[in-house]
């Protein structure tokens, strides 16, 4: 285990771990903050994953919660989304890779500002009263499928932001209202988040020691963010969606032009 500082560390980390919850259980793209955090506070870069899949995995189960809790997930397409991003993630890292990954930051480095547009000028987008389009179980199940594939494949690849393009698949593709769409994002996330937080754990990766204060920090974040998601619904949730992008499209363009 690497040897730190530990108040300093949790001094960088927690209050961005906070945030990073906060945003991520409104609309996704808490990684864009919360893997950076650890890394600025000195983890090496294994650890920083592990230590930052961990906490993410048990924020992301407070927000399920909340919104199973308060009825906004749509639990049958919800699980056959969870169902095709384990499969997509696990194909995409452990095949060769064959797309490359900077061809997928191009094309969303061009996608991104067209989707913050959308949001901004198309004001009914995912509000509260709007009714999922009609379609059979078996279509609702099979969309849903391939949009985990899909998306999780994409979080293989890249990984920021996944959170974020659920919750737009959700709302575009199958006509959610945003509250819906971000709590049947929470449990895609959660399984794959799951699933990884396994692999780091078997592979001793974890620094629990800032595990586990940054895991109450993240369940501090994710149950505000929930909350208040849930109350406030899509005129809370479109603006922070929108910073969420715009963080995603900045960490993009830096990591495409560094």
């Amino acid at each position: 285990m690497p040897e730190l500082h530990l108040a300093q560390v949790l001094l960088i980390v927690c209050p961005l771990i906070f945030l990073a919850g906060f945003i991520d259980s409104i609309a996704g793209g808490g990684g864009i903050i919360s893997l950076p955090a650890y890394l600025i506070a000195g983890l090496p870069v294994h650890y920083a994953y592990g230590t930052n899949k961990l906490a993410a995995c048990v924020g992301t189960a407070t927000a399920a919660i909340n919104f199973l809790r308060s009825g906004n997930i749509a639990l049958r397409p919800a699980l056959c989304s969870a169902a095709g991003a384990l499969i997509g993630a696990w194909c995409t890292t452990s095949i060769a890779l064959q797309l490359n990954p900077d061809t997928l930051k191009a094309f969303l480095l061009a996608a991104l500002p067209v989707v913050a547009v959308i949001l901004l000028t198309r004001h009914h987008f995912g509000e509260d009263d709007a009714a999922p389009k009609p379609m059979g179980s078996v279509r609702l199940a099979v969309i849903s499928f391939f949009i985990g594939l899909v998306i999780g494949g994409y979080d293989g690849i890249v990984g920021p932001g996944t959170g974020t393009f659920l919750i737009l698949a959700y709302t575009g593709i199958l006509g959610y209202n945003l509250k819906i769409s971000s709590g049947c994002a929470k449990v895609v996330n959660l399984a794959s988040n799951l699933a990884s937080t396994v692999g780091f754990l078997l592979g001793g990766k974890i620094l629990f020691l800032v595990a586990l204060p940054a895991m109450a920090c993240n369940i501090a974040g994710n149950f505000a963010g929930s909350f208040l998601a849930i109350r406030f619904g899509s005129r809370f949730i479109r603006p922070v969606m929108i910073i969420a992008i715009l963080l995603l499209f900045g960490k993009l363009f830096y990591d495409f032009f560094a």
